[in-house]
């Protein structure tokens, strides 16, 4: 069960739009420390708030966490100290997996063996809770209420405003809806073109919006950057209404979110800006695997920096090399 402090703490990090894991303890088998029910939260920085197990259990909790934020898909995860590989003990010459070392993935459940444990198992399931991907909407009218409105009932996280108050296009954004009815809207096309806004729409005639068009390739965008403005905005259903409109805008969106060529930009604007997944290291001494951060026990060796799951496993190494 939550705690009050810890159901606190997930509202603050759901307002302030930041990605996390919600840890729950749902079967322990004695020995552990860990308890049926217990649940943490674990930050896209690693941080972990609340109790799901000793030190050992908290690195894999950490590790696989942070691949469920940055997969979006939830995950079992079941740490034990008896699990053994699979594909190994088919060996003729077995090889005993390191600590931490995953050892079974079947439909969404992963097992990894980590003898660091006091002998129990645990199992956990990590859900993500990420923040609605960014749909600006630059405009005043019915039908940008209406973008409103329908807009988070899809999972969208709607950004709308006009004049001073627009919204500006970023990288990561998923899509542009303009609405501006003339002000001020090649500007913000262009904007949303050089973020690499996935989709751009235009609220407009055809004529007019055939206009604007050409006004962009005479203000240097070329026949390409041009080609990606969709307008009028959305699928053609015989909107009328500013419901209909919107929800024949957002149906386009939606296509575009779930389009693989989408997702495959951001992996790679993640990968970019060094998000494209945890940095990882085994400790030496227990060959556990440890999420590298800033307070991961370590020590320098010969120029080379080298990571432990507890400063236990770091003292024992430094009299190794001592010795």
């Amino acid at each position: 069960m939550i705690s009050t402090e810890l159901d606190e703490r997930r509202r603050e990090l759901e307002e302030r739009g930041e990605p996390f894991v919600t840890a729950t303890v749902v079967r322990v088998l004695h020995p552990t420390s860990a308890q049926p029910g217990a649940v943490a939260l674990v930050r896209a920085d690693g941080t972990i708030d609340g109790f799901v197990g000793g030190v050992c259990a908290q690195h894999s909790v950490r590790l696989y966490a942070l691949q469920v934020i940055e997969n979006g898909e939830p995950m079992m995860l079941r740490i034990d100290p008896d699990a053994e590989d699979p594909e190994a003990v088919l060996r003729s010459a077995p090889e005993e997996p390191h600590a931490g070392t995953e050892v079974g993935r079947d439909e969404g459940i992963v097992t990894v063996h980590n003898p660091c444990l006091s002998g129990g198992t645990i199992e956990l399931f990590l859900e993500p809770v990420l923040p609605p991907p960014r749909v600006l909407v630059v405009g005043e009218s019915p039908i940008v209420e209406a973008l409103k409105d329908l807009g988070p009932r899809l999972g969208l996280g709607i950004v709308a405003g006009a004049g001073r108050e627009a919204p500006h296009p970023q990288a990561g954004d998923l899509a542009l809806i303009v609405a501006a009815h003339g002000r001020d809207e090649v500007g913000t096309l262009r904007a949303g073109l050089e973020a690499d806004v996935p989709y751009i729409g235009l609220v407009a005639s055809p004529k007019r919006g055939s206009a604007v068009l050409e006004e962009l390739r005479e203000a240097g965008i070329d026949e390409a950057g041009a080609a990606r403005i969709e307008t009028p905005a959305g699928i053609a259903i015989g909107a009328l209404t500013p419901p209909e409109v919107a929800l024949s805008i957002l149906v386009r969106v939606v296509e575009m979110r779930r389009a693989e060529d989408v997702q495959e930009r951001a992996a790679a604007r993640a990968a970019a800006k060094g998000g494209g997944g945890p940095q990882t290291a085994i400790d030496p001494v227990c060959g556990m695997t440890v999420v590298v951060l800033d307070d991961t026990p370590s020590l320098e060796h010969d120029g080379e920096t080298i990571y432990f799951c507890c400063e236990g496993c770091r003292d024992r190494h430094a009299q190794q090399l001592a010795a």
